[in-house]
């Protein structure tokens, strides 16, 4: 069976500006995904990776893909493989990730929709609700600061 596409709207009280620096600079990446950094030259067709703390030291690499589109305070588009500690066949599956924004009245719209999953990929039924509390953690970010502190 196909995985269903994952798609998620929500919206937070900031500009897309500030909702994009604290997806893409560095200091502000660390503190939602768990100490990660992203590193990429952003060109199309560029490879990128979230590395930080984890199995392999402080610098496993724990996604890692292609810039598929980057337009800042717009749109992201790649593709998405977990790293290699997670799993010996981690080349073999494959999913896409993209962010939209938008202005809507005095907040932005936040639109993540994670599809186009090889078929029977392992991670799809954890990353339905990792997501959710990524999300959960941008929007209290941009919104108060502060981070949600899961108990990890």
């Amino acid at each position: 069976m196909r995985e269903v596409p994952l798609k998620y709207e929500l919206y937070i009280k900031a500009t897309p500006e500030q909702v994009w620096d604290a997806m893409f600079v560095p200091e502000n990446t660390r503190k939602l995904f768990f100490g990660c950094v992203l590193e990429s030259t952003f060109e199309i067709g560029s490879r990128y990776a979230y590395i930080g703390p984890g199995a392999d030291g402080d610098e496993t690499v724990h996604v890692y893909g292609e810039v598929l589109a980057y337009e800042p305070y717009k749109t992201y588009s790649g593709t998405e493989h977990a790293g290699p500690s997670y799993r010996e066949n981690h080349a073999e599956f494959q999913s896409r990730m993209t962010f939209n924004l938008e202005t809507v009245g005095n907040c932005t719209k936040f639109t993540l929709i994670n599809d186009e999953w090889t078929e029977g990929h392992p991670s799809y039924d954890n990353t339905q609700s990792s997501w959710w509390m990524i999300l959960s953690n941008l929007k209290t970010y941009c919104e108060t600061g502060d981070t949600i502190d899961f108990g990890w």
